[in-house]
């Protein structure tokens, strides 16, 4: 029987006996929940990633099954609240940009320049971090599909698109 007690003492072994038994699981809850396949993979690595991260506060007295689906659920609440605000400020900038008549000539040259600039970002990624990155953004592959392709491991590509984020959003900032 999995216990809290071998998870709070670091076991990485016993940490991926939990990930077998509990992360398909955990994937079709989240994706019951949204319809959304890109949600679920998102949420359900960000919970596992937030389960190991905090191993040493969890609370004995719970199965790890609660304890990991309340981590998830509330990364679910979380993501889908900064989801819905991000989807709401854009809304809001399109109907400001029609409602004030800007120059759509002006918007264009902008968003031209931050495309270009994203290209660069992409083109100056080490070759399989571009690689893992495409595969994501530009072929639509889920984390898991990458890593069956490219034989590594799903958090190897979480890393790679993490790291590629991060470098791309330091080139157009």
């Amino acid at each position: 029987m999995l216990s809290v007690k071998d998870l709070k003492d670091g076991d990485a072994i016993y940490f991926k006996e939990v990930f077998d038994q509990y992360h398909q699981k955990l994937y079709f809850f989240i994706l019951s929940k949204t319809k959304s396949e890109y949600i679920a993979e998102e949420v359900v690595q960000m919970a596992f990633t937030k389960l190991w991260q905090c191993r040493h506060t969890l609370q004995e007295e719970y199965a790890i099954s609660t304890q990991l689906f309340r981590i998830a659920h509330t990364i679910l609440i979380d993501f889908l609240r900064k989801y819905n605000h991000t989807d709401a400020v854009t809304t809001r900038l399109d109907t400001l940009s029609i409602d004030r008549g800007i120059d759509s000539t002006t918007e264009k040259m902008r968003e031209a320049e931050l495309q270009k600039r994203i290209s660069e970002a992409v083109n100056d990624l080490p070759p399989i971090r571009k690689q893992v990155f495409a595969m994501s953004r530009e072929q639509g592959m889920t984390y898991r599909e990458i890593a069956e392709t490219l034989s590594v491991s799903s958090k190897t590509v979480e890393a790679h698109i993490y790291k590629a984020l991060k470098q791309i959003k330091k080139y157009i900032v």
